[in-house]
């Protein structure tokens, strides 16, 4: 009987030492986790990488046009709607979203992240255009209509995160908005440059207004008749 006590007893001390193991490993892996950064998925995250890689050039990111024009009160408003199109397919909506400002000059403003050729490999640059917001020249761009939330996953990039935990994929979009300010950090995730650019136009009803990305990585509003 004592035997069996103590073959009873060594047992449940190693359940105990086994059970105590693997939630140590669960709260090692928990925190490393939580303490990774986005240097470290840029830097060893082999399917971002390889995601970001395959980011193809693009020449259209969206469009704008002029749902309604009209004098209230002495002062005119002008109704939007804007759309944002699918990285592979220009004709794809993936974001539609309907504004009214003041006045007849609209300004869209985006973010431009652009990635350095040493990360990509291959001696091209790679760029992500995640939009911000609209806004009127009536009124000051931090009062602008949000497009994009900041820290948010956009719909255009939806895939580029896919491969990563809910946490990582989080903490990407987060942080990647606010690198803009530091150039050492900037350089150190293996990035050129995280941007601001706003471009305007004066609209009009009849006319598409399409958001053109340039050789360069700048981006402009192209008009064009409306189909």
């Amino acid at each position: 009987m004592a035997a069996a006590r103590k073959a009873v007893r060594l047992g449940l001390v190693l359940l105990f030492v086994a059970t105590a193991l693997v939630i140590a490993g669960i709260v090692a892996h928990a925190v490393w986790i939580s303490s990774r950064t986005i240097f470290d998925l840029l830097q060893e995250n082999r399917h971002l990488r390889a995601a970001i890689a395959n980011l193809t050039a693009e020449s259209q990111i969206g469009y704008a046009k002029v749902l309604a024009q009209e004098i209230r009160e002495g002062r005119m408003f002008t109704r939007v709607l804007f759309v944002e199109t699918a990285r592979d397919n220009p004709a794809q909506h993936i974001l539609e979203r309907e504004y009214e400002v003041e006045g007849d000059v609209v300004y869209f403003d985006a973010l431009i992240v652009k990635f350095s050729t040493a990360y990509v490999m291959d001696g091209r640059e790679r760029a992500l255009y995640l939009w911000r917001r609209i806004y009127g020249e009536k009124m000051a761009p931090e009062a602008g209509y949000p497009i994009e939330l900041p820290g948010t996953e956009p719909r255009r990039y939806a895939d580029l995160c896919r491969k990563l935990s809910l946490r990582e994929r989080r903490m990407f979009w987060s942080e990647i908005w606010n690198l803009a300010n530091d150039p050492e950090r900037l350089k150190a995730a293996g990035l050129t440059a995280v941007y601001g650019g706003a471009v305007y136009a004066q609209l009009r009803p009849g006319l598409i207004y399409a958001f053109k990305i340039g050789s360069t990585g700048t981006f402009y509003v192209e008009p064009a008749l409306a189909p």
